[in-house]
């Protein structure tokens, strides 16, 4: 195992409990299914495709050693993280909130929802015209955002076990997660 094999080890670790959890549901959703679950569903498969093969874009020897491979599985990437952005915007509008969950929590996920997809197509702009550091820093912060399910798993078990339930603390660390991962994306960044 090289020096850069455990990024995306440690990416794939990070996404296994909402990899988990949205296998049970589409386990349960396909017991009962319904047009309404739609949304869910792609939401589901888009970030379990964009979460995994994701975390190998982060490989600089692939990168280097296959180029075409980068660029197709980037397309397809593109269009998952677009998917699941757009259905997490869909269901955060159009579906009543769950029990538990604030007006701030509805807030942040319609502005990290659409950061995302704003970062996927800034990042698709960037190559398009040649700036590939550019390039880097917005998938690189896209990817960020879509996978912080992972780390809002911790968030909300820390602040949970540290300040209790309530509706305002569940919010809060839902956001912690984006603004965590954001934040180690953006050292990330700044370090290349």
């Amino acid at each position: 195992m090289t020096a850069s094999w455990p990024v995306p080890a440690a990416l794939v670790a990070l996404s296994a409990i909402p990899l988990a959890a949205g296998t049970i549901r589409l386990l349960d959703l396909a017991q009962r299914p319904s047009l309404l679950a739609v949304p869910l569903v792609v939401h589901i498969v888009g970030a379990a495709g964009y979460a995994l093969a994701g975390a190998f874009q982060f490989v600089p020897r692939l990168r280097r050693t296959h180029p075409a491979w980068h660029r197709r599985a980037g397309r397809v990437l593109a269009a998952a993280g677009l998917l699941v952005a757009g259905s997490a915007l869909w269901m955060t509008i159009l579906y009543t909130a769950k029990p538990g969950t604030g007006a701030l929590l509805f807030a942040l996920r319609l502005v990290f929802g659409t950061a995302m997809a704003a970062s996927l197509v800034l990042g698709l702009a960037a190559i398009r015209r040649g700036d590939v550091a550019a390039h880097r820093a917005w998938m690189t912060r896209a990817y960020a955002i879509g996978l912080a399910a992972g780390t809002q798993a911790f968030t909300e078990g820390f602040a949970g076990a540290l300040l209790g339930p309530g509706v305002l603390v569940g919010d809060l660390a839902k956001g912690a997660g984006w603004v965590i991962n954001l934040a180690v994306a953006e050292y990330v960044v700044r370090r290349s």
